[in-house]
């Protein structure tokens, strides 16, 4: 479990296609802090520690998270956000957040709105009924609230969030530009209410 706060950017050193592909990547935590087995969020995917190093640590990426997942992060050169696990006791300081993507979205554009940027983005039709204004949502890993919603015609969903400057430094969002793919994560206690829903209707 997360929580959507970012405590660091990783970047992939390498990809290596095996059975999975292995991604090492490196960190500034220390690695004495790094259990083998540990889960470290990954722009938004809970992915399990399998070998560390002076500066870096390994993951097993499956192809099926690769077939769930925005498929240009797991390439070398890409920077990640990077969580470790939340402990009991640490402070929730955004949302509680799985590991598990819902969906690709795509940012539609990115406008100034004062000292933050409104980012604009498109998710598709799966997960279109979980977003809601002033909701939570995890886009790459990052606890944020939605602004704005709108339906389109295909059913996908455009939604819109603020980023502000602290943001934007120390989380990959600030890279972000038009037709960037994202990991969307929808918040777990819609999840949860759409599930209640549907059996109370059966």
């Amino acid at each position: 479990m997360f929580t959507g706060i970012i405590t660091d950017i990783g970047t992939v050193r390498s990809a290596e296609q095996r059975g999975d592909l292995r991604l090492t990547i490196a960190t500034g935590y220390d690695p004495a802090t790094i259990d083998l087995g540990a889960s470290i969020a990954c722009s938004g995917v809970c992915l399990t520690v399998v070998d560390k190093g002076a500066d870096w640590f390994a993951v097993d990426v499956s192809a099926e998270t690769v077939s769930r997942s925005a498929g240009d992060h797991w390439r070398e050169g890409v920077r990640l956000n990077l969580e470790r696990a939340l402990r009991l006791g640490d402070e929730l300081g955004g949302h509680l957040v799985t590991g598990h993507v819902d969906g690709v979205g795509e940012v539609l554009g990115i406008c100034p709105e004062g000292d933050s940027v409104r980012i604009g983005i498109r998710a598709p039709a799966v997960i279109a009924r979980y977003i809601a204004e002033k909701g939570s949502v995890t886009l790459d890993g990052v606890s944020l609230t939605v602004n704005q919603v709108s339906q389109s015609a295909d059913g996908s969903t455009d939604f819109a969030v603020n980023i502000i400057p602290h943001t934007r430094q120390h989380t990959t969002l600030g890279d972000l530009s038009a037709g960037h793919q994202l990991n969307v994560e929808i918040d777990l206690l819609a999840r949860y209410i759409d599930r209640m829903m549907a059996s109370r209707a059966h």
